[in-house]
């Protein structure tokens, strides 16, 4: 009986860590796709590459949207600067961009109240780095954080984090900072809603519209 109850939990001790084994990092199964989509098609060198969360992952029209650039999107949805960080030897790195521009931060600041602005900036920083690491004279575009109806409470702090970024950027040279978080507000200083589709996060045609022209004069031919 005893060895019988040794097997078992040998078998289950094992079970479990084959279990463990197997459980992938977040947003792992999109990077394997953007991976096998690259493999498909390879996508051209010296593009300009978009990286972030859903707000870049949402944009499904950005090529047309920017006519005579050449666009590989890789925003993943929900993502935050640390997943970017994980993942930046698949979906930033191997594509050797010309430029590179980047949002990201909102879905930090959303997904814990711990999370502050120096929380986000700090983390920016570590990305920022690495990639001029590995890129060091490649252009760097950080569009600010938006200010989304759904997440007005945290307006607050995406103002502080969108200040502390761009003030760390002013620093640094081949740097761009875009404000579309000023350009998405009414006269109240709310959101405005028009911008959004139903889940007053994601944005529709015309929010991307802004989107579009604050971009496009900081873009390389």
């Amino acid at each position: 009986m005893k060895r019988f109850t040794f097997l078992l939990i040998l078998l289950l001790v094992g079970s479990t860590t084959s279990f463990a084994q197997e459980v992938n990092p977040p947003f792992w199964d999109e990077i394997q796709a953007f991976k096998k989509e690259d493999s498909l098609h390879p996508p051209q060198k010296n593009s300009i590459l978009f990286v972030g969360s859903s707000s870049f992952n949402f944009w499904k029209t950005v090529q047309q949207d920017f006519p005579g650039y050449r666009i590989i999107n890789r925003g993943f949805g929900g993502s935050s600067l640390p997943d970017v960080i994980r993942y930046q030897a698949d979906i930033i790195f191997p594509y050797k961009p010309k430029q590179i521009v980047i949002y990201c931060g909102e879905n930090d600041l959303a997904g814990s109240d711990t999370v502050t602005a120096e929380t986000v900036t700090a983390r920016f920083k570590q990305l920022f780095t690495s990639v001029r690491q590995k890129l060091p004279d490649v252009p760097i575009i950080f569009v600010s954080i938006k200010p989304s109806p759904s997440r007005q409470h945290l307006m607050p702090k995406m103002l502080e984090a969108n200040a502390k970024i761009k003030a760390f950027l002013q620093q640094n040279q081949k740097t761009v900072f875009i404000d579309v978080y000023h350009k998405m507000l009414n006269p109240d200083g709310s959101p405005k809603g028009e911008l959004f589709i139903e889940d007053n996060l994601h944005m529709n045609a015309k929010g991307y519209s802004i989107w579009q022209k604050s971009i496009k004069p900081h873009l390389l031919k």
